[in-house]
């Protein structure tokens, strides 16, 4: 990283080369685009596609808001699907049901929270598939890893994301086939990563296995405290295994009340889904996936981070504990 910022040149070069390079010992593709967002990757991934004005785009009505704002731009329809009960993820029978219903030419799979849907079911739907693992880097379903089932995979790499090099993406083919397509649709300049963002993602794949580590010590504990409690914990999908990206509850009282009390205690509670998520800036659409609806109102992420000391850790258990 101190080298990519002393360097005269920050912008495009060889360090997204590079990181392209090293991403391959943690990922199994076959070609890939080092990108400055998440948005132009899904851009890039259904422009891909060859779809048509209108057609539908089957999405989690939990997945990033700024799908709607790709969709729109591309004059393509987001077709909603709703989410398991007690699930983060939708699954290929609800995407069945929604297909049926209105229709739709490509399914963009979000893995919400970072939870792995069954991957192999939806691609059994025989609609192409671009997999969003920006949140679910490290988990797997069935032993398959996140990522490894998608014609095309989008890896986010902003602030929210499992890794973050402050901004920017990979998109990436894992099979001969789909890179050929992106082989062919190699970015400008100004959609390319810079070096220096590059420089900070290939600091976080190797600090990944570590963190992942820590992240799994710390889940145990509050998840000991969340017992306790009357709040309810999501499920891992069937054969999933969980990164411990978050940690999630669905609330049985009210998000305010528990945000307040979190306040008093000096720990930032925040609500998973409001408006960040497509169901958060699109209301309209809950009578069609009630499920979703519902947990975007009451599910609380509290702080979980890799660098979180044992008395923070401590504290945070004791706060899910005592919640209202």
């Amino acid at each position: 990283m101190l080298a990519a910022m002393a360097d005269d040149r920050v912008g495009p070069g060889e360090g997204s080369r590079m990181l392209v390079q090293s991403a391959r010992e943690y990922l199994e593709f076959d070609h890939a685009l080092a990108l400055r967002s998440p948005a132009r990757a899904l851009f890039i991934a259904l422009e891909s596609l060859s779809l048509s004005d209108g057609d539908g785009v089957l999405v989690s009505a939990l997945a990033p808001r700024y799908y709607a704002q790709v969709l729109s731009e591309l004059r393509l329809r987001p077709v909603f699907c709703d989410t398991a009960p007690g699930s983060a993820c939708t699954d290929a029978a609800l995407m069945g049901a929604a297909l049926a219903r209105e229709g739709g030419r490509c399914i963009v799979a979000s893995h919400s929270l970072g939870f792995v849907p069954d991957m192999e079911a939806i691609c059994g739907l025989g609609l192409p598939v671009i997999e969003d693992i920006s949140q679910s880097y490290g988990g797997s379903y069935g032993g398959k890893p996140a990522g490894s089932l998608g014609q095309l995979v989008i890896l986010g790499l902003e602030e929210q994301d499992m890794l973050t090099a402050g901004g920017g993406a990979l998109l990436y083919a894992p099979k001969r086939r789909e890179a050929g397509v992106l082989r062919g649709l190699e970015p400008l300049s100004e959609y390319s990563l810079p070096d220096l963002n590059a420089a900070m993602a290939a600091v976080q794949f190797k600090e990944a296995p570590r963190n992942l580590e820590r992240r799994r010590a710390i889940a145990q504990v509050y998840l000991q405290a969340a017992q306790r409690t009357r709040h309810r914990q999501f499920q891992s999908a069937g054969e999933g295994e969980y990164n411990n990206y978050a940690f999630p509850l669905i609330l049985e009282t009210g998000m305010k009340d528990v945000k307040a009390y979190a306040k008093k205690k000096d720990i930032v509670v925040e609500s998973a889904f409001d408006s960040r998520s497509l169901i958060g800036s699109v209301p309209e659409a809950a009578e069609s996936v009630p499920e979703a609806w519902s947990l975007s109102l009451r599910t609380a992420l509290f702080p979980l981070y890799p660098r979180l000391g044992s008395s923070e850790t401590e504290k945070i258990a004791k706060l899910i504990m005592t919640l209202p």
